[in-house]
């Protein structure tokens, strides 16, 4: 297994790479690719830069050129749901592209030529994932994030959803829109600008991802709202020690090859 790590911002990966054991950096497609050992996996930390055509470029170079076996993609979205707090976690079950409008000639949402609107992520890896999730919440975020940041962010009782998460080349924070985009794509928990990306490079190359995301802001007016800070506190803190629990429960219990996985 190699593990290619994404996030869009320099903050949501602090601290990935330093953990890293002997760590080479290899610049390539005007990107920095850290290459070395996390907790025991063989990984890959790179940075994607903000937008799909940018996620998308990175995840296919690390399958290409640095040869990952498995993707995972880290950072912040919009809650997508009333329900859904800042400070919450979200796991992706499914992804869509919610700026895709080919119509009529295809229907809305849909990948022109793929016939298909939603893309899924690998279910081992994002059950992994969720489980990583849920014993950061009951064991680490006390200790991690601070009581200053907790009362300045509202973060009482964080809980980890799934759902689908909706992408697109834009930053939404305007009422109307997220309220639109909940009536035109039922189970929608997140809004973020890459993953959706990442899961149709994923697909056509067959290679197992996963998505997960700290809800910094709730996709309204108020969005850009101490969104820096909440970033390196808060989000930052969720993505090195959630992914630390993955690597080490990845080392404890190997996934299964897909072929044997299908049939569970």
């Amino acid at each position: 297994m190699r593990l290619g790590i994404i996030s869009a911002l320099h903050e949501e990966q602090a601290g990935l790479v330093e953990a890293m054991e002997g760590p080479a950096k290899l610049i390539h497609g005007k990107r920095e690719f850290w290459v070395g050992r996390l907790w025991e996996i063989d990984a890959v930390c790179v940075l994607s830069r903000i937008g799909k055509v940018a996620a998308a470029m990175t995840a296919t170079t690390l399958v290409e050129k640095f040869g990952v076996t498995h993707i995972l993609f880290t950072g912040v979205a919009g809650a997508g749901d009333k329900t859904i707090r800042v400070g919450d976690i979200v796991v992706a079950e499914s992804l869509v592209q919610h700026d895709m409008d080919a119509s009529p000639l295809f229907p809305r949402f849909e990948v022109p030529l793929t016939g298909q609107t939603h893309f899924q992520p690998d279910q081992q890896l994002s059950l992994r994932l969720s489980g990583a999730a849920h014993a950061f919440l009951e064991c680490d975020f006390l200790d991690t994030i601070s009581e200053t940041e907790r009362q300045a962010f509202g973060l009482t009782q964080p809980r980890v959803h799934r759902g689908l998460i909706a992408s697109g080349d834009q930053f939404v924070n305007d009422r109307l829109r997220i309220d639109a985009l909940n009536g035109a794509l039922p189970g929608l928990v997140a809004v973020e600008m890459e993953g959706a990306a990442v899961a149709q490079v994923c697909h056509e190359l067959d290679v197992p991802f996963a998505v997960i995301r700290a809800v910094s802001d709730n996709a309204n007016e108020n969005a850009a709202h101490d969104f820096m800070r909440f970033v390196k506190s808060v989000a930052a803190q969720y993505a090195f020690h959630i992914t630390r629990r993955l690597c080490r429960h990845l080392v404890e219990a190997p996934l299964q090859p897909r072929s044997e996985s299908a049939g569970m």
